[in-house]
């Protein structure tokens, strides 16, 4: 078997050419379907600065709607800030997306543009978490899993719930993957 990215010939049944690295070809077996794992959206607490601000504009506006020292249309327009930043808070964090299925990871961003990547589950080097003291708190944390197809292509899952989780599900459907 020829490698298709430098013509190197490999070993027979490698998964990797010895010369550059690059993942080798091999049929899929016809028998075996692709199915959705899990879909993963980053925690509201990820949020937590834009709903604190949602809250003020909020209580700002019910104060001057209260207060005779205000006109009403300045509550009403306090009111509708909150509701708007609520919304695109709402919007933003359905923006971005990370589902994992029985092959793929796959990372999508964007809401009106979209931006998607895909990494094989059995290209997957390692598996990080990572949880910082506040996310800790919070019961959210990171998860980076990098690809041993390219030593720069990582997906990064940011403040994820139940982080450890994720990483296990991973974990087992990567190693379903690959057996």
């Amino acid at each position: 078997m020829r490698c298709p990215q430098c013509g190197h010939e490999a070993v027979l049944g490698a998964s990797f050419c010895s010369r550059c690295g690059t993942r080798l070809l091999s049929p899929r077996p016809a028998a075996q379907r692709e199915y959705a794992l899990i879909r993963i959206l980053p925690s509201w607490w990820h949020f937590l600065s834009k709903i604190i601000l949602a809250a003020g504009l909020a209580c700002a506006g019910v104060y001057a709607l209260a207060s005779a020292n205000f006109d009403f249309r300045v509550g009403l327009s306090l009111i509708a800030g909150a509701t708007l930043v609520v919304t695109l808070a709402s919007l933003n964090r359905r923006s971005t997306s990370w589902s994992l299925t029985s092959d793929r990871l796959i990372e999508r961003r964007g809401l009106l543009a979209r931006h998607r990547r895909e990494m094989e589950l059995a290209d997957v080097r390692s598996i990080e978490v990572a949880r910082y003291l506040r996310q800790r708190l919070l019961g959210i944390g990171n998860v980076t899993i990098a690809s041993a197809a390219s030593a720069d292509f990582v997906i990064r899952l940011l403040d994820v719930p139940d982080p450890e989780r994720v990483a296990e599900l991973l974990r087992q459907a990567r190693l379903k993957r690959l057996a």
